[in-house]
């Protein structure tokens, strides 16, 4: 028995239902909760030091501060283009990390910001500097996919998709709490490495078809998180940065809460969205009682539709 249903068990046989509905059992037992999920967000934390430390998650950064963050328009000319592309980047760049663009790929036009440039000169130490102005124009430039080039292998964020069965038939319930936020959810093939999405207008959370069991609890616990957070139309202004962290974070929380551990995928996996070790930690901090609060939804709904029905 998990300790959640321990913690909520009636005493001594009777319901824990009073006549109008309510439970009578309920302000005992969320501080201990709490506590609990405070409690998994420090694991977290030290899971995220101690990979960020690691000589694989520096080989990682070290290879990716060499691409860049491409602007919304740009991400969406990128997704029109090669929507099965896992990573985009110029010529020249590709070569730095000797990897050869194939002869005859097409690249996929993108927007570049054409700036002026003015050299300036320190009146103290005589030494000129070339100062980049703000945007004045745009030119088409244009980027491969990874897919189009061939030569190294690149370092991967270390993120280890779960294997493994869903014995306990959590996806199944989880499908219950989306039907109580009124989501849709649906199982195909997503394109590149996408293992999910949830769009808001839609109401509507996919989950990629070829996963395994356990790795499907994880990433519809994951757009749950987001369904809940994120939605603009509820207030939500923050970054993908933001959200993938809360998500992700939720998703850690939530599978400790349903006995599934989801830290060989979501410690890499935060770290990454972060930017790093120390990032990450700051925003789990900053974001704990959101992050918090909506694992509590989401296990609280599973709670509520195991429990027996009112009496009387």
């Amino acid at each position: 028995m998990r300790v959640r249903a321990a913690l909520r068990a009636p005493v001594d046989g009777r319901s824990r239902y009073g006549h109008d509905g309510c439970r009578l059992d309920h302000l005992a037992t969320e501080v201990t909760h709490m506590a609990d999920r405070e409690d998994v967000l420090r694991r977290l934390e030290v899971g995220i030091a101690e990979l960020t430390a690691s000589e694989s998650w520096i080989r990682y950064l070290t290879f990716s501060r060499r691409f860049h963050n491409y602007s919304a328009s740009n991400v969406m000319l990128i997704m029109l283009a090669r929507p099965d592309a896992t990573r985009v980047a110029g010529f020249h760049t590709w070569r730095s990390v000797h990897r050869n663009v194939r002869k005859g790929a097409s690249g996929i036009p993108i927007l570049c910001p054409v700036r002026p440039r003015t050299t300036v000169c320190d009146e103290e130490t005589r030494e000129e500097h070339i100062v980049n102005g703000r945007p004045v124009n745009f030119r088409v430039g244009y980027v491969f996919a990874y897919e189009d080039t061939d030569g190294e292998a690149v370092p991967e964020i270390p993120c280890r998709r779960l294997a493994g069965d869903d014995v306990l038939n959590r996806y199944d319930r989880l499908l219950g709490v989306a039907q109580s936020l009124r989501y849709s959810v649906i199982q195909e093939t997503l394109p590149g490495e996408r293992n999910g999405d949830c769009h808001f207008a839609s109401r509507r959370i996919r989950v990629d078809v070829a996963l395994a069991p356990a790795m499907k609890v994880k990433v519809l616990s994951h757009e749950l998180g987001h369904a809940l957070l994120h939605d603009p139309a509820t207030g939500f202004t923050g970054g993908r940065e933001l959200a993938e962290l809360e998500a992700e974070s939720v998703a850690y929380v939530a599978g400790d809460g349903l006995g599934l551990d989801t830290s060989s995928y979501s410690l890499a996996y935060v770290a990454h969205w972060a930017g790093g070790g120390d990032a990450a930690i700051r925003g789990i901090a900053a974001s704990a009682n959101r992050i918090n609060r909506a694992a509590r939804q989401i296990l609280d709904a599973l709670d509520d539709s195991e429990a027996p029905a009112p009496q009387g």
